[in-house]
């Protein structure tokens, strides 16, 4: 495969490229399925995404600043996801003001025939004459300043009331990229050289995890098509170690695509492991990254909540219920969510996880343990969850975290420079 990670793609490639992705997502489509079936390729779809997703980070400032500086709502949303694209792109590099206004009018005029090359041209250098006064503007404006929806910065300041700040700041940064290398084929120790030797800098967070100084892309990470390492979040690593799991145990991943906590649990012990998923395509997702990692498991397409459908009676010793969720501790790595979610949401979601766990607590051994886990931040669908289901389970006690994980004793994991947000209950059946 050829490595085209260190060439760069045409700004004005890469700004009509988001705009396209962008009008997708302001159309009400996601952003990954939307660039799943766009005929971007190689360095210009990975610009064109790393524009869209910091576009729409900032989005909640970026539709603030458009409202302020066009009279009338753009009706075009690739000549809106443009604008967004460029404003975006003019407040995270200032010194190349004149490159990115000069390559957005280029990339304009390759929209409905240039009507709006004009248009983007007047607002970009308008914003950039009164650049201060617009976001001085932009700072009294909650949504514009934390550039999230109102209802997400409520939530977050009543459930973290200490940490709500410091949430939406990581909320709007870039994601921090970890490895999980695989402790059948390889050691940090060694696989540090090799990635120094690539000019690849990380250092180690733990024993098998491996933070990168810089994103890069998969190809060029050795060893990964060999199974030697796996993309991983720390915070989602923490799942493994949690959940205490060791040789001969039958294990139950209910929620498993794309595999990777299965395949970290199978990584750390010899089990007998069953990974559910109720999407066919999410599925093989499973058994591909299996395969590549060396690993062997039971891939079924079923839903969890469905137990008499797929359960063959023979209890589990360990259950992972990685439920879905609003997913609102990744949001960096998937910004249009942000936008996408509306807060009934939540309630839908918590009646979903209500659901699965209620129906794997059954297949679960006297004496076993189950984690429930979500990429939430969201108390509705954490604590305040864990909590009814003890409630409605008089064979149900959640045990305290063990004091070698980066969580220490809490359940909740806030967001920050080396991991995303996650949630973790550690329940146990008498």
């Amino acid at each position: 495969m050829t490595d085209t990670s260190h060439r760069s793609a045409p700004l004005a490639d890469a700004l009509l490229g988001a705009a396209q992705l962008i009008a997708a997502v302001l159309g009400g489509r996601n952003f990954d399925v939307a660039l799943a079936a766009s005929p971007l390729s190689g360095v210009t779809r990975a610009a064109a995404m790393d524009l869209g997703y910091s576009a729409l980070r900032a989005f909640g400032r970026g539709d603030f600043l458009l409202g302020l500086l066009v009279a009338r709502p753009l009706p075009d949303k690739a000549a809106r996801g443009l604008l967004l694209a460029a404003l975006a792109r003019l407040e995270a590099r200032p010194d190349e003001a004149h490159t990115t206004v000069d390559q957005a009018v280029t990339a304009a005029a390759r929209l409905a025939r240039g009507q709006f090359k004009g248009l983007v041209n007047g607002v970009l250098r308008n914003f950039l004459r009164r650049r201060e006064e617009l976001l001085a503007l932009a700072e009294a404006d909650p949504v514009a300043r934390w550039q999230h929806p109102v209802w997400w910065i409520a939530r977050l300041r009543r459930d973290h009331p200490a940490h709500w700040e410091s949430i939406l700041a990581a909320g709007n940064s870039h994601p921090p990229m970890c490895l999980r290398i695989n402790r059948r084929r390889a050691t940090s120790a060694d696989f540090l050289k090799q990635l120094d030797a690539d000019g690849i800098a990380a250092r180690a967070l733990d024993d098998t995890a491996l933070l990168l100084d810089k994103p890069v892309a998969v190809e060029r990470i050795p060893g990964f098509a060999a199974g030697l390492c796996s993309v991983q979040d720390w915070g989602a690593q923490a799942a493994a170690g949690l959940l205490d799991v060791q040789d001969g145990m039958r294990v139950l991943d209910a929620c498993a695509a794309p595999g990777g906590k299965a395949a970290h649990l199978l990584e750390t012990a010899n089990l007998d492991l069953t990974a559910l998923d109720a999407d066919a395509q999410r599925a093989a997702r499973i058994t591909d990254n299996l395969h590549r990692l060396g690993l062997a498991a039971t891939v079924k397409v079923a839903d969890a909540r469905t137990v008499d459908a797929w359960w063959d009676g023979r209890a589990y010793d360990r259950i992972l219920a990685d439920v879905p969720c609003s997913a609102s501790g990744v949001v960096r790595r998937h910004p249009d969510a942000k936008w996408l979610r509306r807060e009934a949401d939540i309630a839908s979601f918590a009646a979903t996880q209500k659901t699965i766990i209620d129906a794997l607590w059954r297949t679960l051994a006297p004496g076993g343990k189950m984690l429930y886990a979500t990429c939430s931040l969201f108390a509705e669908e954490n604590a305040r969850q864990v909590e009814a289901f003890i409630d409605r389970h008089a064979d149900a006690r959640q045990l305290a975290m063990p004091l070698n994980t980066i969580r220490d004793t809490q359940s909740q994991d806030l967001p920050d420079a080396e991991h995303d947000g996650f949630y973790y209950a550690l329940l146990q059946k008498d």
